[in-house]
């Protein structure tokens, strides 16, 4: 799967916005858009924060894998 495919996928699964995560990632709406759709590469940096937002492995949003593995343990 491309990644820009599993970004909104993920978004959309936990009930965000695009306007929502562009904030969280101090970007604007129109520029996460264009992340989403393939436009544009997504920076490291912001993958790293997806992957914390998510609780999902680095390698999952960009679709070298297919297990969801989490970051954090929620006990």
């Amino acid at each position: 799967m491309a990644y820009y495919k599993r970004l909104k996928s993920l978004r959309e699964d936990n009930n965000f916005t695009q306007k929502e995560i562009a904030d969280k990632l101090f970007t604007t709406q129109p520029q996460y858009y264009r992340y989403e759709s393939g436009y544009r590469d997504l920076p490291c940096e912001l993958v790293i924060i997806l992957a914390e937002i998510y609780n999902v492995s680095i390698d999952y949003i960009l679709g070298l894998s297919d297990e969801p593995r989490k970051l954090f343990d929620n006990k």
